[in-house]
């Protein structure tokens, strides 16, 4: 029964279909509504863990739980879902972050019906993203997730909030015409049309094709990631949008950049990848190094952590760039903790604005006095973000930072500057974050602070929430085999791919190979061991 169970459909929908009945149910100020989101977020986490623990093999490689039927024949679209080692733990991340955030959300009084709709919409779209198999599908849910997160930020936002749902949904739109644009082009390469995107990564496409639908792939990918310079929307985004659309945005919709980016750039498209992958790695140097050097400009507090996701996503690059088990390992490793770790930051910011009512630094101040909890919460995701030691911040960048050196795919040369501009980032990190925790807890009450006088602490939701995310973060950092063996076999079996493509152009003489002077040479080096992350 549990084999033959759709199990990822039954996750897939519940949400959605979960958020129709909401108009009908009986309610008074929300109340019944809060209650109502909460359960199915929870029933819908419950069974995702459920199925995963009974019916995912750790071991197996391939393509699981698949799931397809005929959708539209006249289309050719098919309802395909499956799961692999990338893509199961960040179902599971996004459950977790978005029951989380609904609980986040239990002081939402105005039009909750509307927001509840939207954050269970919202909750079925991102999973659909994850386990969509076929190409169309996911660009159907990679547009439904953009929606709801307009409506959000537009309704529910702070004063510039138009402004900042309108740039979000220009910016994500347009990118996901290229997406729409390179996956017809794919489908309809060479003689058979078929939308299934492991069939789409078996077929033999021409070099300078591939190149034109990377580049068009990357564009959409890396507005979502965000990739400098088309990162601008974010910061806008998080320092208008309410404490859980922010966890949101920063915990789950995020990923789904890196997410697409190992899955259709570097797995369906590995011969371009080749040529792309210094840009990618130049790239996570200039997110890693813009994104700290900005955080020290921003005196809004959630515009300062919004850059720091900016730079934390420059190693997920780094990770991809790198040709190594341990560096493709790093980059999903750093895509789940900084999903646990941005979620948690946001969400105490949150906290802080609804006693403070403030989001600048400057009016705040002396909060520890009055919020020794919140202050302890708070320093405790600060240092998993800074990746202190027994963080799973540390595990996922030291495996960037070793996947990349030990990379033979690359010169002497361009792994050491690499390597050091990126440990520049990773150094103006903990100056950044750590002069944002003395500001908003330790001198002078100011502004609002000292208007307020007596300031409630972190309520017990609150602590529990921020809880649930940090103890994660806390077990990884100091047993990452912990999540690491949930998606080792398929990192490695990536990796390996990608390199087997490198040493087959390396040993061709071709022209546009040998223009490209960072391009990747034949690799040699030995798979090496990092705390169980690879094994």
């Amino acid at each position: 029964m549990s084999a033959q169970f759709p199990w990822l459909t039954t996750i897939t929908l519940l949400p959605l279909a979960a958020s129709l009945l909401i108009p009908v149910i009986p309610d008074k100020q929300g109340k019944t509504v809060r209650w109502y989101a909460l359960a199915v977020g929870l029933i819908d986490f419950a069974l995702i863990v459920y199925a995963f623990w009974q019916n995912y093999d750790f071991q197996n490689a391939g393509f699981q739980m698949v799931e397809s039927y005929s959708w539209i024949p006249q289309l050719g679209l098919n309802w395909s879902l499956s799961v692999d080692g990338i893509s199961m733990p960040l179902v599971v991340l996004a459950g977790l972050v978005t029951t989380l955030s609904m609980l986040a959300s239990w002081k939402v009084t105005h039009k909750p019906r509307l927001f509840y709709f939207l954050m269970l919409a919202m909750y079925s779209a991102q999973i659909g993203v994850f386990c969509a198999q076929d190409i169309l599908l996911f660009f159907l849910m990679w547009e439904l997730e953009l929606v709801p997160v307009y409506i959000l930020i537009s309704i529910w936002g702070g004063p510039k909030r138009l402004y900042a749902a309108t740039k979000f949904i220009l910016y994500t739109a347009i990118g996901s015409i290229f997406i729409l644009v390179a996956a017809l082009a794919m489908a309809f390469y060479g003689g058979n049309v078929t939308f299934d995107m492991h069939e789409l990564g078996l077929k033999n496409y021409s070099l300078s094709f591939e190149l034109f639908v990377y580049a068009g792939l990357l564009l959409a990918y890396g507005v979502k990631l965000p990739v400098f310079p088309l990162h601008t929307w974010l910061p806008d985004a998080h320092g208008e949008a309410s404490a859980p659309v922010s966890m949101i945005l920063a915990g789950v919709l995020l990923k789904m950049g890196g997410y697409a980016l190992i899955r259709m750039n570097m797995e369906m498209l590995p011969n371009a990848h080749v040529y792309f992958a210094p840009l990618l790695a130049v790239l996570g140097v200039v997110n890693i190094v813009y994104g700290s050097l900005v955080s020290f400009g921003q005196r809004n507090l959630k515009r300062r952590l919004a850059y720091s996701s900016i730079s934390h996503m420059g190693f997920v690059l780094l990770g991809i760039a790198s040709y190594t088990e341990l560096g493709l390992s790093g980059a999903v490793l750093q895509m789940l903790s900084h999903g646990l770790i941005a979620a948690a930051l946001f969400y105490l910011a949150g906290v802080a604005y609804d006693r403070t009512h403030t989001l600048s630094l400057d009016e705040m101040g002396g909060l520890a006095k009055y919020m020794p909890t919140t202050f302890a919460l708070f320093t405790a995701g600060s240092m998993a973000s800074l990746a202190l030691p027994g963080m799973s911040g540390f595990v996922s960048e030291l495996a960037v930072f070793l996947g990349f050196a030990t990379s033979d795919s690359y010169s002497d040369t361009f792994k050491v500057v690499v390597v050091l501009l990126s440990a520049v980032g990773l150094i103006l990190t903990p100056i950044y974050l750590l002069s944002m925790l003395r500001e908003m807890f330790y001198g002078k009450e100011k502004g609002e602070v000292k208007s307020a006088g007596l300031i409630l602490d972190a309520k017990p939701r609150e602590v529990f929430i921020t809880a649930c995310l940090l103890l994660p973060i806390i077990g990884i950092g100091l047993y990452p085999k912990l999540l690491t063996e949930t998606y080792d076999v398929k990192t490695v079996e990536v990796a390996s791919r990608a390199r087997t493509v490198v040493s087959t152009l390396a040993q061709q003489p071709l022209d546009l190979f040998s223009q490209v002077s960072a391009a990747p040479k034949l690799p040699t080096a030995p798979t090496r061991e990092l705390l169980g992350v690879v094994k």
